[in-house]
């Protein structure tokens, strides 16, 4: 996984079970409320875009298909 933290200028590369994540930079840490919050809109960014990837991805293999 690569999660690209625009407010922090961090990629994050991995979670624990625990809360920790791994920066790209090779260090785990817990991160701060305000990490966690920048973490979780940088996904929930990412997911949107991906989501609208999928579905245009799927229209245009629909449309060559028939």
């Amino acid at each position: 996984m690569r999660l690209y933290v625009n407010t922090m200028d961090l990629v994050v590369v991995d979670f624990s079970v625990d809360g920790l994540v791994l920066f790209d930079n090779g260090e785990w840490a817990k991160p701060t409320v305000q990490e966690r919050r920048a973490i979780i809109h940088a996904a929930q960014s990412e997911l949107d875009s991906l989501k609208e990837l999928l579905e245009l991805l799927d229209t245009q293999q629909q449309g060559t298909s028939r």
